[in-house]
């Protein structure tokens, strides 16, 4: 506007107006250099030609460039590429900042710095990544967003809550620029009194679960046997008897009793003096070894008696909150009472504990007749028909234990069932084992083969199952239905004609069992799987307990004892398959048996065997000091091994 259509007031004066000029002239210079330099570097693309481009979420991937732009508007972004492997709809056009290419400039390096700050920068650096608060921030609100190593003025667009945009949840709008520059960002590019920096929150231990310093010196300890692969195995059977070494001259003890419907476990633990230091690793200790017999026998109540510190530290252990809080909300269902909550007592006096009981149950050994026989494993079906003692028909039918539908599982097996009862005249008997608790009326009181079926589901059209399984399919017969790792310790009674025997089935998992010196079953449950093996604080989590507990039996003695190494054997496996990726921290079994499946194929390779084998020596050490640990409980004089990782060259190198 001409000076003469302002008012007085509005009017520059002339200093002001060459000052206006001064800078402008000089911002033009700048933008000019500014334009130069990109065009410059620019041209020195071509169409075609192959860099890395960096996407919306921060990271770089190949590309492709399409287009490479002189005009004005495209000074900020003048190179349009192409993402490989993605639709068009992905091509975008970015600044020079977010290419790689040995074409293009890299960025200057930083100055050397001196010893301490190098180290500084570096501890930095390995620490764990700021997290923000992106709450406060309203759609239509002005902040600051980077371009191009400066800040500039900009509109937020939304705030995105989805975890795929974790890292960039704020898409802006630069003020004054088309739709065409909106960007998703994150902090590290946003400025703004809304976006703060996310409290540390304490990561929540359950009580209980810390290995503290006084047992790690007692209860660590070095196998003179070593597991090839497994350096860091700290056998909990060797742990154990260190400590009961270093406690043989204790005065105090914790005795505790574990009541169940047919029966009560004891134990009775020297301790060191309440308050003391070492009393933690008598707390800890105590502790592993309520877990083992629990899954030994099955629990209704934990009662308590001794030292009173370590006694409120192994209760509050043993509640919710606790380390063993998985055990607490299992037990009641274990026990077919999920109605009423596990309890801890602790009591003045030793004579207050319920004396040790066991309900032997005498078992059939018979075979005469026609029979159906079934195993419900975690990965498939066995199904076996048999005729006066001679097996007339086998098979193993893989199927899905992780369906939440019961009525899966009851087709499934019905259906396995079915083809077996063809090559039999008629069914007389049926028997069949499960992964679980089986209660003595055949009720599937509480069996890991129906992970994921809702509670309430369970106990309308579970618990029943293998009663209406019989007599859909003939009648009213005979039906005899235990734990799938008793079946192995009653085959070997079958097999070698004498008693104290434990049956192990390394199958998906560890199966046991165990029949006493007539032959017959204890009345335990013998779920060994869930028992900890392995003291090693870095040991192996697993996904039964839901990362509650490391160690235990699952990821030793069953075939991801075997699968968790088979990259660290030298085993070609797909990359699904290289413990830890997340596809075998899952409860489902398929890529285990799999993965299994080519380490016995690796095994048969005359390369690849030297290293192959210490796969199955390591599998052989864990073996070897569980049985020890098992002595420990069960009179034992013979052992059964079955299951598929006992199976070939590898499992015999195992077992020797």
């Amino acid at each position: 506007l001409k000076p003469t259509s302002l008012s007085s007031s509005q009017r520059r004066s002339a200093k002001e107006r060459r000052q206006l000029r001064s800078d402008a002239t000089y911002l033009f210079e700048q933008s000019q250099l500014r334009v130069l330099y990109c065009y410059t570097m620019a041209e020195n693309l071509s169409i075609g030609m192959k860099l890395h481009a960096q996407y919306t979420d921060g990271e770089f991937y190949p590309a492709e460039v399409v287009a490479v732009s002189k005009a004005a508007k495209r000074k900020s972004a003048p190179v349009r590429v192409h993402f490989a492997g993605y639709g068009d709809d992905s091509d975008a056009w970015l600044p020079l900042g977010k290419l790689k290419s040995k074409v293009l400039p890299k960025p200057k390096a930083e100055k050397a710095q001196p010893k301490a700050k190098a180290k500084a920068k570096a501890k930095a650096k390995a620490e764990k990544p700021k997290e923000y608060d992106y709450s406060a921030l309203e759609k239509g609100m002005h902040l600051q967003a980077e371009s191009e190593g400066k800040y500039w003025s900009a509109e937020v667009l939304a705030v995105a809550k989805a975890k795929a945009k974790k890292s960039t949840p704020v898409k802006v709008r630069f003020i004054g620029y088309d739709k065409q520059y909106d960007e998703w960002l994150g902090a590290d590019r946003l400025r703004s009194k809304h976006i703060v920096v996310k409290k540390e929150e304490e990561e929540e231990v359950p009580v209980g679960s810390i290995m503290s310093p006084a047992a790690k010196k007692l209860l660590l300890v070095k196998p003179k046997i070593k597991a090839p692969l497994d350096p860091g195995f700290s056998p909990f059977i060797l742990g154990k008897k260190k400590y009961l070494e270093a406690a043989k001259d204790c005065e105090d003890f914790l005795e505790w009793a574990l009541p169940r419907a047919d029966g009560c476990a004891r134990y009775k633990l020297p301790v060191f003096k309440d308050g003391s230091r070492d009393a933690r690793a008598s707390s800890y200790l105590a502790g592993v070894l309520i877990q083992e017999m629990m899954w030994q026998r099955s629990a209704s109540k934990l009662m308590l008696c001794g030292p009173p510190r370590i006694c409120k530290a192994i209760k509050a252990a043993f509640s919710v909150g606790g380390a063993y809080e998985f055990e607490v909300k299992s037990m009641p269902n274990v026990c077919g009472t999920p109605e009423t909550p596990f309890e801890v007592e602790i009591v003045e006096s030793a004579s207050a504990l319920p004396e040790e009981k066991d309900t032997p149950q005498v078992c059939g050994k018979e075979a005469n007749g026609c029979r159906l026989a079934f195993d419900l494993g975690k990965s498939d079906i066995k199904t076996v028909a048999v005729k006066d003692g001679e097996v007339l028909y086998s098979k193993e039918t893989e199927w899905d234990v992780t369906n939440p539908d019961p009525q899966y599982h009851y087709d499934a097996i019905m259906a396995a069932l079915k083809i077996a009862k063809e090559k039999l005249p008629k069914v007389e008997a049926i028997g069949g084992s499960a992964t679980g608790t089986i209660s003595g009326d055949n009720e599937a009181t509480w069996c890991d083969i129906f992970p994921n079926v809702p509670p309430d589901v369970y106990k309308a059209k579970v618990v029943d199952i293998f009663k209406r399984m019989a007599n859909d399919l003939a009648g009213e017969v005979p039906l005899k239905v235990i734990n799938d790792g008793e079946v192995t310790a009653l085959a070997a009674v079958q097999k070698i004609g004498h008693g104290n025997v434990m049956g192990i089935s390394m199958g998906s998992s560890e199966g046991g069992g165990y029949a006493n010196k007539d032959g017959n079953l204890l009345g335990w449950i013998n779920e060994l799987c869930y028992i900890r093996l392995d003291l090693n604080p870095k040991a192996p989590t697993d996904p039964w307990t839901k990362g509650s507990h490391r160690g235990v039996s699952h990821m030793y003695l069953g075939q991801r004892g075997a699968t968790k190494l088979a990259a660290k054997g030298g085993v070609d496996v797909p990359a699904e398959y290289k413990y830890p990726h997340p596809d075998m921290c899952t409860i489902k079994h398929e890529g285990h048996a799999q993965c299994l499946k080519l380490i016995q194929k690796a095994m048969e390779d005359a390369e690849k065997e030297p290293k192959v084998r210490q796969i199955y020596e390591t599998v052989g050490v864990y073996l070897g000091y569980a049985l020890g640990q098992y002595c420990e409980f069960y009179n034992i004089e013979h052992v059964m091994i079955l299951g598929r990782v006992s199976k070939g060259k590898g499992g015999d190198l195992m077992l020797d």
